[in-house]
């Protein structure tokens, strides 16, 4: 081996040391299943707790705006303390001719009480939207938690890809060392040539070096996974093997789920809803508010009627008050307008949306089915380029072929399997996205 070729082997023992340090520090694996990771990513994600706490609010507020039907109740109390009144009868700016005696302590307790008869519908149209908005914070949290799932889904696949291409390429090294070994036999029996096995070498070192690709590769996707559900970076998680369906449907199906499931389209519809109450929130300004009130109250002295004189009285009012806002009837014309264009809108976007919809689940279903074509294609390919390195070796080692031959077969046996294992990842990918937009992951 010339000096070269040492210094690369070196370079290689001296990036995969650290990697075999971290392997033999970490002594427990965390082997899992997809289902499992997305119920641990659902209890540490601070955005699904986000989503859960808006929701919370939303019901929340359905229950105060119910609470203002209860009747508006308020207790009082007072005491005060009175002067005599002065008489200016030269003037105000004279002293005063005299002065007239009054009840100087005066107390009074009482409760006030209105309760709203009918005030333009506007309490049940505000309920009304207050669960409208609960509803729509609901279908933003699930929408959220889909969201999650997928990027979850993505992590997961990501390192489940890296592991397999490990496999493989370590698999390919152990091929590769003993294709080396006969080589090299061949080579002290005079057979090939010293370039010959420099080339097995160099293309054994670039090997090495992709390994440890992966296995960077590996750690760095075990950090986001373990970043999402909550583990320690340093955590080793081992996903499990997952299968496609084998049934993979027809586009009608997945439409009519996102039609009925869409986040998207729900949540369009739902502020479509928002403003058709606005506009008879408008509506209700131009409309009588009708109120029952009452007043009762304990007082010292007499007051209310004359003559005074300075006792405890009780006084107990009760009655039905409506007035009608007859300034609404200019101030609110634009109003309504404005509100009437902005449901306008709103019925433009839903159109909108649901096209928008239609678009990504056609789009995502042929992607699906252009990524179970590809592992087909891929299968296929894989069987070729196996044959051919089999004919290729067999010609190399009987002096038909040349050594270039040998590695470039050997190069795209190695693609080719490492392009059939990204094609099922792959299309495991598109079928979780396809589930995430039609609103079923």
């Amino acid at each position: 081996m010339n000096y070269k070729n040492r210094i690369v082997v070196m370079c290689v023992l001296l990036a995969v040391y650290p990697i075999q340090i971290y392997a033999q520090q970490v002594n427990d694996t965390l082997t899992i299943s997809l289902a499992q990771t997305w119920q641990k990513a659902e209890i540490y994600s601070r955005k699904i707790a986000i989503s859960k706490k808006a929701t919370a609010i939303a019901s929340t507020e359905i229950l105060d705006a119910q609470r203002e039907r209860l009747p508006e109740l308020e207790v009082m109390g007072s005491a005060e303390k009175a002067t005599n009144i002065p008489i200016y009868g030269n003037g105000v700016f004279t002293k005063p001719t005299s002065q007239h005696e009054v009840i100087h302590n005066l107390y009074k307790v009482g409760a006030d009480l209105y309760m709203n008869i009918y005030n333009g519908n506007k309490l049940n149209l505000k309920i009304e939207e207050d669960k409208i908005l609960h509803q729509l914070a609901g279908i933003r949290e699930a929408e959220t938690i889909s969201g999650i799932r997928y990027q979850v889904a993505a992590r997961y696949l990501e390192l489940q890809q890296a592991l397999i291409f490990k496999e493989l390429i370590l698999k390919d090294i152990a091929d590769q060392e003993k294709q080396l070994k006969e080589i090299q036999s061949f080579y002290r029996n005079g057979t090939v040539l010293k370039s010959d096995v420099l080339r097995v070498e160099l293309d054994l070192s670039k090997r090495q070096l992709t390994l440890v690709k992966i296995e960077n590769d590996i750690l760095i996707a075990n950090q986001k996974l373990n970043i999402i559900i909550g583990e320690p970076d340093e955590k080793v998680v081992r996903p499990e093997l997952t299968q496609l369906p084998v049934d993979v449907g027809v586009y009608s199906d997945y439409l009519a789920q996102a039609l009925q499931h869409s986040y998207a389209w729900h949540i369009s519809e739902s502020e479509t809803h928002l403003g058709e109450l606005h506009v008879q929130q408008v509506k209700s300004n131009v409309r009588p508010k009708v109120g029952w009130y009452g007043d009762f109250s304990y007082a010292n002295p007499q007051i209310f009627l004359y003559p005074y004189n300075p006792s405890w009285y009780s006084l107990g009012v009760t009655g039905v008050k409506v007035s009608f806002p007859i300034s609404s009837l200019y101030h609110n014309t634009y109003k309504l307008q404005s509100a009437k264009l902005e449901l306008e809108k709103e019925e433009e976007a839903h159109h909108d949306t649901e096209d928008k919809v239609r678009q990504q689940v056609k789009e995502a279903f042929l992607r699906y089915k252009e990524a179970l074509v590809q592992i087909d294609v891929a299968g296929k390919n894989v069987q070729r380029a196996e044959e051919n390195a089999r004919i290729i070796k067999v010609s190399y080692f009987n002096q038909a072929s040349l050594v270039t031959d040998l590695l470039d077969a050997d190069v795209k046996l190695l693609e080719s399997r490492f392009e059939l294992a990204a094609a099922k990842v792959l299309a495991q990918n598109k079928y979780y996205l396809l589930q995430h937009i039609t609103g079923i992951l």
